[in-house]
């Protein structure tokens, strides 16, 4: 966490007047005419949003906008031709999304260009609209978000991102299909007494060159308890990197605030197989959370859709480094010719600066569906942001096919559980079979020298086999879990060599 001293990039520079702030309330201003901008600015709007009570923009769409069902929301394409800024050399292009079903709150676009920022109107011409036909009446309706798009030659582009929905976003790398999904900020998620959704209220993106191929967008995002300001540096490549830096201003004490937020689906697989009963072995975006503690321990908890809910804290303090990873790259993992599983993004985030004590947070949600994103996981502050203050973040992402950081130690390939044969009908127990594999353990030497460091806690862990391929650097654990009378608990294995650990940490909590 950066102290008010450490005064962020994006808010250097002198500060515009309060007068020539954009109106995100409204839906005209002045800077449709053209106004200076400058990137302090998004900073006073925040600060000064954060002084009034919260006040929610209006949701209301005329006719034949109003009450779109999904189908006919689908239907609206937005027309390639009129993207911003496709035919321009800047390496990008926008698509402003249009509102409608769900997407019904406004989001307000403006494009900065020469130090001058410009409000981007509702034209319905920029849109395929399918059997419905627009109001007689020219109306300013505004958008839901924006697709950003990358120039990939021949005039063509691909799906770089989106913004859309409360403070949501994604983002991909070439040859992948959308999928795991970021927030701006997480608060007080799976609270009895409800989550509270920031929105991102309005966006400035800056009009970029081909020749510098980054992307950059700011915001400010405003709910009941906090606003805040945000850049969003974009650059795309092997893989998209996207670093975020934001101040955040509490109109009340947050206590439950989660930053580097992101969730996945997660429906079933091979470690949950009860809603299995489907042509597909697997259906999921991510295998796990991987961890990098701020004591360079490299943790790996498999996800899974429950029947309860369920939320982790893992203590740390300044971690280095969490997200959700597919690790599943094969076709026959999955099955699906439609979604592809296999290519969807991993999310890797890495704090910019100390974060301090806090919690890596995991909850799982259960779902029935693979349209639910029921997989959350966010860094949770140990202490309170106070009301008031002036708080700033900063961390990176990086939408990718493996992180840039990855254990210099055998790593789990599969996990898989199920039941124990032959168990009486009313016992506790499971068992589990847990892959690791690594150049490490083409050793063979090394591979007989290993020893097995499993806990259960509470509960009992036994019927330990191990099976070893030096050919294929594997090494599989297989064991049961007797649970007794307990609701829970909470596995712990790993790979060592003289005491030190050769493979990373798999964590897991079963719920008999």
């Amino acid at each position: 966490m950066y102290q008010r001293r450490d005064v962020l990039k994006f808010a250097l520079g002198g500060v515009i007047a309060p007068a020539a702030i954009i109106d995100i309330f409204g839906t005209a201003s002045a800077q449709d005419a053209g106004e200076a901008f400058d990137p302090a600015s998004v900073v006073e709007m925040a600060r000064q949003l954060a002084a009034k009570p919260y006040r929610a923009p209006t949701a209301e769409l005329p006719e034949p906008f109003a009450n779109l069902s999904y189908e006919q929301y689908a239907g609206i394409k937005h027309r390639p031709e009129r993207a911003i800024w496709a035919v321009a050399e800047t390496g990008f292009a926008l698509e402003p999304l249009h509102r409608g079903n769900v997407f019904s709150t406004p989001m307000q676009i403006n494009l900065v260009s020469d130090g001058h920022s410009r409000r981007v109107p509702y034209d319905p011409a920029r849109y395929d609209l399918g059997k419905l036909t627009p109001p007689a009446e020219a109306r300013e309706i505004g958008f839901s978000g924006v697709r950003i798009m990358q120039a990939v030659g021949n005039g063509k582009f691909r799906e770089l991102g989106i913004f859309q929905g409360a403070s949501v976003f994604r983002s991909l790398t070439s040859g992948q299909t959308p999928g795991v999904m970021a927030r701006g900020l997480a608060i007080k998620t799976a609270d009895p007494k409800g989550e509270e959704f920031p929105l991102f209220r309005a966006l400035w993106i800056e009009r970029p060159t081909i020749a510098t191929r980054t992307l950059v967008i700011h915001a400010v995002l405003d709910s009941d308890s906090v606003a805040g300001a945000y850049r969003f540096t974009i650059r795309p490549g092997d893989a998209t990197i996207i670093d975020i830096e934001c101040t955040l201003f509490p109109r009340v004490a947050l206590d439950h605030v989660g930053l580097g937020a992101m969730q996945a689906a997660y429906l079933y697989g091979p470690m949950d197989r009860r809603r299995g009963d489907d042509i597909r072995p697997g259906i999921y975006e991510a295998t796990g959370l991987q961890m990098l503690n701020g004591k360079d321990e490299w943790l790996w908890r498999p996800i899974s859709n429950r029947e309860a809910l369920q939320i982790s804290a893992f203590v740390d303090d300044n971690p280095k480094g969490f997200g959700f990873l597919q690790r599943d790259r094969h076709f026959d993992r999955f099955q699906d010719d439609e979604q592809h599983w296999e290519t969807k993004p991993s999310l890797w985030v890495e704090p910019l600066g100390d974060w301090g004590p806090g919690y890596v947070t995991l909850v799982e949600i259960p779902a029935d569906s693979q349209v639910n994103q029921n997989m959350i996981a966010y860094w949770r502050p140990k202490a309170a942001l106070a009301a008031g203050s002036e708080v700033n973040f900063a961390f990176r992402q990086f939408w990718c096919w493996s992180p840039p950081e990855r254990p210099p130690l055998a790593m789990t390939r599969l996990s898989r559980s199920g039941r124990v044969q032959n168990a009486p009908a009313n016992a506790r127990r499971r068992r589990f079979l847990v892959e690791f594999g690594g150049e490490n353990l083409k050793n063979a030497t090394l591979l007989n020298e290993l020893t097995v460091s499993l806990s259960a806690s509470p509960g009992a862990a036994g019927n330990v086999r191990r099976y070893t391929d030096a050919e294929k650097g594997t090494f599989r654990v297989s064991f049961d879990i007797d649970a007794g009378g307990e609701s829970q608990s909470e596995l712990r294995l790993s790979l060592e060599a003289q005491g030190k650990p050769v493979s990373e940490t798999w964590l897991y909590r079963w719920t008999p």
